[in-house]
């Protein structure tokens, strides 16, 4: 099967049933797991008790520490650095390296790493509790979750299934994984880590969202989302365009947003009806919301694409070239109003200008 600039397009991606986010590139093979180097959508978050943005930099083994004013920090971690998550009441960042098989832990104060955790398998997607300072990590190619306490470190595994994404809803204590080749979702108790199956809907399972009682999971292969009550379990389906994938939820409009990889399209859902079907560059993978200044900005990387929308009109106002950064996420600084994409290459990230 060919690859696109080394990596295997989106179509490989879903009959391979890897169904990562974006792409996949091929390793040199040196050990017995497949050699894949994996690209995820929580490539950069913001931190609210700093006001800074953190980048993974895979090609140089590092975070980029953006503040709002000043110089760009750059933090060295493990191995090809693909994801991390900020704990905003500890001020704690915590940055994945599946080659390291470790996750490292940065001190937002100081932007210095402070500990380093090891998940034993190759680490990939995490997701933060604040409430309880618990951090959820899984393992790829392992059935194992790795989780750690933000207080101590101190790390431990519970038998839970593969989980490409995770969601941790802190108001009902639970968990949720998600795995890109099922139907249905793992749900996990932390307080006694036991766990239970809930369907989506459809096989072949992408973004994930929560707004309040309802978790809404996109069908890849499908033309719709499953949005599931969270007291009762049902499914009810909401149809978009085709292959949706990324999911954005705008909680002061009341708004989710849908970008659609196979037509080249973003649905706008206002309160789970489809309002609105805007064109954006094709294959749209990732999106952004700066809910203050009604901007979703969206990332298509294999088309080399960012485009904006203004929410407010709902009209696409700007597509413009990524100039080879071929951006698979998009984070945006609320305080300036600054977005940024997460290059694959030329840079670990570059600034979107308006």
């Amino acid at each position: 099967m060919a690859l696109r600039n080394g990596r295997l397009s989106m179509e490989q991606l879903v009959y391979l049933g890897l169904l990562m986010l974006g792409c996949a590139r091929s390793l040199p093979a040196q050990t017995p797991e497949p050699q894949v180097e994996l690209i995820n959508r929580n490539a950069a978050a913001y931190s609210e008790t700093t006001g800074k943005l953190y980048i993974v930099d895979s090609a140089h083994d590092s975070v980029s520490v953006i503040p709002r004013s000043g110089s760009v920090v750059h933090v060295k971690v493990g191995s090809r650095p693909d994801a991390l998550a900020v704990n905003n009441r500890t001020g704690r960042v915590y940055v994945v390296s599946p080659f390291s098989r470790n996750v490292s832990v940065i001190d937002a104060s100081k932007d210095e790493v402070v500990a380093t955790v090891s998940t034993g398998a190759r680490s990939y997607a995490i997701a933060v509790d604040e409430m309880t300072n618990k951090v959820y990590v899984s393992n790829t190619f392992s059935t194992m979750l790795t989780v750690i306490d933000g207080a101590t470190n101190a790390a431990s595994n519970l038998k839970t299934g593969s989980a490409d994404a995770i969601l941790v809803d802190s108001d009902r204590k639970r968990v949720y994984l998600l795995g890109y080749e099922s139907d249905t979702l793992t749900e996990l108790n932390p307080a006694d880590g036991t766990t239970s199956k809930i369907s989506s809907g459809a096989l072949h399972q992408w973004g994930i969202v929560r707004s309040g009682r309802t978790l809404y999971v996109s069908h890849i292969q499908d033309s719709n989302i499953g949005a599931i009550d969270l007291e009762s379990h049902t499914v009810r389906t909401i149809q978009t365009g085709a292959m949706p994938c990324a999911l954005a939820v705008n909680s002061s409009k009341d708004e989710m947003y849908v970008a659609n990889y196979a037509d080249g399209t973003v649905t706008i859902l206002e309160k789970e009806l489809p309002v609105a079907t805007l064109k954006v560059a094709p294959h749209p993978q990732a999106l952004a919301i700066d809910a203050d200044k009604s901007r979703l900005y969206v990332a298509s990387p294999q088309e080399d694409r960012v485009t904006t929308i203004d929410l407010r009109s709902r009209r696409v106002v700007r597509s413009v070239s990524a100039n080879g950064g071929h951006p698979h996420a998009i984070i945006v600084q609320p305080a300036t109003h600054s977005a940024y994409m997460v290059n694959q290459s030329n840079g670990p990230f570059t600034k979107i200008h308006e």
